[in-house]
């Protein structure tokens, strides 16, 4: 198993940061480029979820992202020390309605749980974690 993890302030600007991480942790483990994608988008999402909405007024939270690599899978693992809250019990949006009558957010979550074979949140010792994993053959 490869594994790799990064810790940044819930701050845009360390995106990249996370980024750089997530593209040598993919490069090592022989990700092919639309694997490593898959993560990217999702990585994107979800930090800058946490960065946007789970912050207390001039706190920002430490986020801390890991990926695991073993024979089957690749699982990413975002955790941070903000308010408490699990983006997956967000009902999904409506994807049928018409753009002007689609209520704002809640579509990068359901783009992750559509991308990744498993997501799912659980508050460990006063910590969100997001566990997102995908398959692959190889």
């Amino acid at each position: 198993m490869t594994t790799r993890c990064t810790a940044v302030p819930a701050d845009a600007a360390q995106l990249t940061v996370l980024m750089r991480s997530l593209q040598e942790f993919a490069i090592a483990v022989a990700l092919d480029a639309s694997q490593a994608r898959s993560f990217e988008l999702a990585l994107e999402e979800i930090f800058m979820n946490i960065v946007m909405h789970g912050s207390r007024p001039g706190i920002a939270p430490r986020v801390e992202v890991s990926l695991h690599r073993d024979a089957e899978s690749v699982t990413m693992i975002v955790e941070d020390d903000g308010p408490q809250f699990d983006p997956l019990s967000l009902p999904p949006p409506d994807v049928t309605a018409s753009l002007a009558d689609r209520k704002v957010g809640g579509l990068g979550v359901f783009l992750v749980r559509k991308m990744m074979d498993s997501v799912s949140y659980a508050r460990i010792a006063g910590r969100n974690q997001l566990r997102m994993s995908k398959r692959f053959d190889g």
